[in-house]
């Protein structure tokens, strides 16, 4: 298939004007007009294309829409060491919130367990099409999740067992992390069979990612403090303080996961939540993407937030790149997606206005190729 006569926001090579785009399951080529090959063509009429969105942190399909304990499978509260859970077993690929992503034009997401354990599970990269959660895969596992701060203290000082302090949430995460690195200097065909190390030794094996839930600075440090340690690569969930340490996640070199940004202060560690959090961090030369949370804000809202943060002193520019190329590269899933460009996967958004703005809807939304929403052009 052929989109033409769009201006092509391509976020990685600059804007093409009045260009092209050639792609089946994978882009073929774009480029200016002059050089359109023949064939059928979607004539964009001078709408603006722009790469499908990335929402690096939700909880889509694993909370479900309109459901309350039989749709609620984002935290297993009986255990604060739970590495060897998969997002993938829990996610409902028909829970509607997914159409609802893609008519906003968000064509991929990491989809992960909650954060009530220090040491929560596995995150998944997927995709916003399809019935079955094997064939929407990007990347599984792609990170490993992580909580720091109010939730696990929260959730078992209930219980009356650990963690009930953050000193007790930093020891079980530096524990498990050191048995791991323990664990695997042991030849493989000798060890006891682990599940729980099993599920962390990608962290030092194969440079899996930690995605730390963290909001108030003291538990961002305490993220990159037990990241250090053990020399591992992360991204800061969150990060609601982040916008009072910029400078010092800059020199240490944090990705952060900015939002959610529109929500409620409804606990002491949000109390400086504002959206312009991503804008101060993206200057001081923090890598950050923008997030939902969802269901906390719902999905479609993504592009809204990012149009907050503008509102807030963010560029447009960075802000664009905080839900596309951002978010693919700080998830090591740029190969497939994050901009428009030769050999990645065919995931646009066709918009006739601003997609930042409060009134923008996408006139056709494309996964792998695939024109998965189509509708009339709009002002």
């Amino acid at each position: 298939m052929i989109i033409k006569n769009a201006v092509i926001h391509t976020v990685t090579n600059g804007t093409i004007e009045n260009g092209y785009i050639e792609f089946d399951e994978k882009i073929i080529s774009l480029g200016d007009m002059k050089d359109c090959p023949q064939g059928e063509a979607y004539d964009a009429k001078g709408a603006a294309l722009y790469p499908g969105f990335i929402d690096a942190h939700t909880h889509i399909g694993i909370t479900e829409d309109s459901l309350t304990f039989e749709g609620e499978d984002c935290n297993e509260m009986t255990d604060p060491v739970t590495p060897n859970l998969r997002a993938l077993d829990a996610v409902n690929a028909l829970d509607r919130c997914f159409e609802e992503a893609r008519e906003a034009g968000v064509t991929c997401v990491l989809t992960c367990p909650g954060s009530a354990n220090p040491v929560a599970g596995q995150i998944a990269a997927i995709k916003t099409h399809g019935v079955c959660i094997d064939d929407m895969v990007v990347k599984a596992p792609a990170a490993m999740k992580f909580a720091l701060g109010e939730n696990p203290k929260t959730v078992y000082n209930e219980k009356k067992m650990a963690p009930s302090t953050r000193m007790a949430t930093a020891a079980i995460i530096r524990e498990q992390l050191t048995k791991t690195r323990e664990y695997i200097k042991k030849d493989k065909a000798s060890r006891e069979f682990d599940a729980k190390l099993e599920a962390l030794a990608p962290l030092f094996e194969e440079h899996m990612q930690m995605h730390i839930h963290a909001h108030r600075a003291d538990d961002i440090f305490t993220a990159v403090r037990i990241a250090e340690e053990f020399g591992l690569d992360y991204c800061v969930v969150h990060c609601t303080q982040g916008h009072l340490i910029a400078d010092r996640l800059a020199k240490a070199g944090v990705k952060a996961f900015s939002g959610p940004l529109i929500s409620d202060r409804c606990k002491p560690e949000l109390k400086d939540s504002t959206p312009a959090t991503p804008g101060v961090m993206s200057k001081a030369g923090v890598k950050t993407a923008i997030v939902t949370d969802h269901p906390v804000i719902p999905i479609q809202y993504l592009p809204l937030c990012a149009g907050l943060a503008v509102r807030e002193g963010m560029t447009h520019d960075d802000a664009l790149r905080a839900i596309t190329i951002n978010p693919a590269e700080m998830c090591g899933i740029a190969d497939r997606v994050g901009s428009l460009e030769v050999g990645k996967d065919a995931d646009m958004s066709l918009f006739d206005s601003d997609p930042l703005t409060l009134f923008a809807k996408p006139r056709l939304v494309v996964g792998d190729g695939e024109i998965l929403m189509e509708g009339k052009p709009n002002a």
